[in-house]
């Protein structure tokens, strides 16, 4: 399903004139950067071991912003996490710093190097630790580096620009193999709002938070109540829709700030027309930005779309869908390009939902056509040719008619190659 499917299946919005319209939602430029007020910049500081890899990202605002995040829901939390939390029980902050190749999670000195983190930030800005966001992704277990951090900050700080989303977006990666970055306007109360986002996230990805880490600016003015609410209600329909290895990170998080520089009407009723503008907006640049996470899975070489459609519910559509892009043998069948559909109704059938398979359809669907191979719970004579081309492509659906009911949900992941069992079996060296 396509952003523009995305946004054309959403409800339609009621104008003062009585008339329903849609927000134009439009894919901008400068990621993290588009909102006004934003900067960005991404550095090497030397923790990754790999020479001349930016490991060190820094996204700063110039006023101070509502804030709202949600985190990994894996009892072993980073470091990073538990500073994060206390930071925003305020609802506010005014900096992200991130490093890759190290996750400050399970380490010595932990919490001690994160609040050291925000605190080497905050010097170079100019601003309290309270306000900075802190992250960290890569190897469990070593203790962080914290004098290279310390070391980098100033010159950091000094690089930071309104044309520096794409160097942090460089400087999170771990076994990613691109970085990740995307931006939407919106027009809100007559005035243009933008969103703008950086993720990374190649492994140890499973839908339970907002998988990965997230990061989202936006200059819209919204109260920081409504705030959490759209990034809570958006993460569940974006970020907690992927898988890559059923894996749920130490470290997962998303978070969002919000200064206000658009200039709208404040938002701060969640049944406005302001709001579900907002909202749509805000979910598109999520589902796009999971999208990628899934397509850049460790070792994939395909993205895998599950619509589960004809649902009585949306989510038992949902635990269906993400059952299916979770199926190990679903995945190995993708990679074979083998039209193995059983596999589908099987993962359906463990995934705890109620349903009928003596209803339910299945198609293959991709840039190089359809082709339907189960009816009514049985298999269809199909042409196994016309079935692996289907499957060939970079780019392949699965799409599940339940015929029970209304309602559909879409999940994400990839194939399951080699690949993923050498990038892993040595990813500490």
């Amino acid at each position: 399903m396509s952003i523009e499917d995305i946004i054309a299946a959403n409800k339609n919005f009621s104008n003062t004139t009585g008339k329903t319209e849609k927000p134009v939602i439009t894919a901008i430029a400068d990621g993290v950067c588009a909102p006004k007020g934003f900067l960005a910049a991404g550095v090497r500081c030397r923790i990754k071991k790999t020479p001349d890899k930016k490991d060190l990202a820094l996204i700063f605002c110039r006023v101070s912003c509502n804030a709202a995040a949600v985190y990994t829901k894996n009892k072993v939390k980073a470091a990073p996490i538990y500073v994060d939390m206390q930071h925003l029980r305020d609802g506010k902050a005014q900096a992200i710093l991130a490093n890759s190749g190290n996750a400050n999670a399970c380490a010595p000195n932990g919490e001690e190097n994160a609040e050291k983190m925000s605190a080497y930030a905050a010097a170079a800005l100019g601003i309290s630790p309270k306000d900075v966001i802190v992250a960290s992704t890569g190897v469990i277990g070593v203790e962080l580096e914290i004098a290279k951090i310390e070391e980098a900050m100033p010159a950091l700080a000094k690089a930071l620009s309104p044309k520096g989303s794409h160097d942090a977006a460089l400087a999170i990666m771990t076994s990613d193999t691109y970085e990740k970055e995307y931006a939407v306007s919106v027009e809100i109360g007559n005035k243009i709002v933008k969103i703008g986002g950086i993720s990374k996230g190649s492994g140890m990805i499973h839908p339970n938070m907002g998988t990965t880490l997230n990061f989202i600016t936006t200059d819209v003015d919204i109260t920081q109540e409504l705030l959490q609410k759209a990034l809570n209600d958006c993460v569940k329909k974006s970020f907690n829709r992927i898988s890559v290895d059923g894996d749920t990170s130490t470290n997962d998080m998303a978070c969002i700030l919000a200064d206000g520089l658009a200039a709208n009407p404040v938002i701060s009723s969640e049944k406005s027309e302001a709001y579900l503008a907002f909202k749509e907006a805000l979910e598109v640049l999520c589902i796009h930005l999971a999208k990628e996470l899934a397509r850049d899975g460790e070792g994939a070489s395909r993205l895998i779309t599950c619509t589960m459609n004809g649902a009585s519910t949306e989510e038992k559509a949902e635990i269906m869908a993400k059952s299916v892009i979770s199926s190990n043998l679903t995945k190995a069948a993708m990679f074979g390009c083998d039209a193995n559909w059983g596999r589908i109704l099987c993962a359906m059938g463990y995934s705890g939902a109620d349903f009928d398979y003596e209803k339910t359809q299945v198609y293959f669907r991709s840039a190089a056509g359809e082709i339907q191979v189960c009816e009514n719970g049985r298999g269809l004579a199909f042409d196994e040719e016309l079935a692996k081309k289907i499957l060939s492509e970079e780019e392949v659906e699965i799409f599940v008619d339940l015929n029970e009911g209304t309602e559909t949900a879409v999940a994400w992941g990839c194939d399951l190659t080699y690949d993923y069992v050498k990038i892993n079996g040595d990813y500490r060296s």
